[in-house]
Order: C-alpha cells, then sequence, then structure tokens
C-alpha cells in the first residue's frame, strides 16, 4: 500500500525540521540566525496573505504527480519542481521522518507548512470524492480545523527554536486542486472545489547566501530536516 493511501477523509501534511549545527561553527551559525526573519502572520506579503500562500501551497504540491510529489521526497531532489514567482515552497510530508538538502535561488522568500490539513472535494470530504456527501463550506473549515486541534509544534532555524508558533495559525480562502495523472492522492486527474486548509506556517525573507538548516516538529509524527545552500 502506498503511503498517500492510508490518508483517508483528508491530507495531513506537517513538517518538522531538526535543528543542526552549521559547519562554520558558533559564530557563523549566529551570524545567518540573526538575518532570519520570519514575515508577521497578517502581513500581506509578495502578493498574498498567508491564507493565499497557504492554498497557493497546496495547489502546487497536489498538481506534482506521485513518482516525484515532493512531500514523498526522501532526499530533496524534487524540491525545485514546479516552482515559480517569488516565493519557493518547501514540501512537507505525510508522516516518518524525513532528511532532504534542496538548492534554493538567491532573493526568494520561503513558505512552508509547520502542520497543516486540506479538507474537501479533492481529499475525500465530500462529492465527487465522497459520492452523495454535499460540500458544505462550514462543515470543511470544521473539518480541517479540527485536525489541527491540538497539535504540538516545534521550529527550529539555524539552530534558533522559533516562538509563539500557536500565533502562525491561519486558513486559507475557498481553493481549487488540479491534479495530474497518477495523483498523489490517488484521485483521477481532473479539478476538484470547494476545498479548505487550515494549519501553522512560516514565511520567510529571502535568506543570506550560504547554507541553512531549518527543521520543524509536531509530536511523534512527524520530522523533516532541510539543508539548504541559497545561491
Amino acid at each position: 500500500m502506498k503511503t498517500n493511501q492510508r490518508l483517508s477523509r483528508r491530507i495531513i501534511a506537517v513538517m518538522v525540521f531538526g535543528a543542526a549545527l552549521l559547519a562554520g561553527g558558533k559564530t557563523m551559525a549566529s551570524a545567518q540566525a540573526a538575518a532570519v526573519k520570519i514575515i508577521d502572520v497578517n502581513d500581506n506579503a509578495y502578493g498574498n496573505t498567508y491564507g493565499e500562500w497557504s492554498a497557493r501551497w497546496w495547489q502546487w504540491l497536489l498538481s506534482i504527480p506521485d513518482a516525484t510529489n515532493p512531500n514523498l521526497d526522501t532526499t530533496g531532489a524534487n524540491c525545485t519542481l514546479q516552482q515559480s514567482g517569488p516565493v519557493f515552497f518547501l514540501a512537507g510530508a505525510f508522516g516518518g521522518s524525513f532528511v532532504r538538502k534542496c538548492i534554493v535561488p538567491a532573493e526568494k522568500a520561503l513558505f512552508f507548512p509547520i502542520s497543516n490539513v486540506l479538507a474537501g472535494a479533492a481529499v475525500f470530504d465530500c462529492d465527487p470524492t465522497d459520492p452523495g456527501v454535499t460540500c458544505n463550506l462550514a462543515v470543511l473549515r470544521s473539518a480541517a480545523a479540527t485536525g489541527q486541534d491540538p497539535a504540538t509544534l516545534k521550529a527550529v532555524i539555524d539552530g534558533k527554536p522559533v516562538k509563539d508558533l500557536n500565533q502562525q495559525r491561519v486558513q486559507s480562502p475557498v481553493l481549487t486542486i488540479t491534479y495530474p495523472d497518477e495523483s498523489v492522492t490517488g484521485v483521477p486527474a481532473g479539478t476538484y472545489a470547494p476545498n479548505v486548509s487550515d494549519g501553522f506556517w512560516l514565511l520567510l525573507a529571502p535568506l543570506s547566501a550560504g547554507t541553512h538548516t531549518i527543521n520543524f516538529k509536531n509530536g511523534d509524527f512527524l520530522e523533516v530536516t532541510y539543508y539548504l545552500t541559497v545561491q
């Protein structure tokens, strides 16, 4: 049975990135950590709100087939697939532990979920993926929110813990998902709506050139570490 097929009524994509010492030692780590800026969750940055970026993240992730989907990537080889615009998306996972290496273009902001849930027509919550169940937005938003409550979260960037993660929670606007052939959820190719997301996210201003480590954890469910090279 495929990893994605273990999911029944909604997709959970949480990301956990573990802290690591940089090869340059404590001085270099401190310098890089000081350069990291987390965009305020209430800001409209790079053309979208956090909620709107969360919708775009889901549309990006679920447009990529199962065989190369970044959420199933064990090395980071697929991290650059279908990236465009001023914001570079980092994938999560559907559970387990992953270590990924990724080259990020300079001047790109980074956006990623610490923990998130998608509910809707694309992920077995209502018609057509759950035949006969009417898509009700209030019910879908409640389902997505319940999937995030409670959440045990941890995030570390270049060795520096991120504080107040509970304040990073946002809901998406209603979004449409378009699946390719051999989608990561097993749903046939096509366009599905409505869908909504709820979760905890971070948007980072472009990182300085060089190496960075990003690390998140949601309890014992999942851990993913990214070793990034910005160039």
